[in-house]
């Protein structure tokens, strides 16, 4: 989830996370995604880069893989 807790409306977002070593990006919904290394942004998409104070986006996200067993999450989420 996205959500706008500034007091103006937010024209275009980005969200950046780290995946753990050995985890891929192997799909996203609702949002442009890019990765280097490890590193995934995931930027708006036409339909969705407005979002008003207070408001939230529940419908951009994304798949991984990851090696057998291995349960390590993502971080170092941040969003502008």
């Amino acid at each position: 989830m996205i959500t706008d807790t500034g007091t103006s409306t937010m024209n275009g977002w980005t969200v950046t996370f780290t995946l753990p070593a050995g985890h891929t990006l192997t799909g996203s919904w609702n949002g442009t995604a890019t990765v280097t290394g490890q590193t995934v942004t995931i930027r708006n998409v036409g339909h969705n880069g407005t979002i008003a104070p207070g408001a939230s986006l529940t419908n951009v996200g994304f798949q991984g893989s990851r090696p057998n067993g291995d349960t390590a999450l993502p971080s170092g989420y941040t969003c502008a």
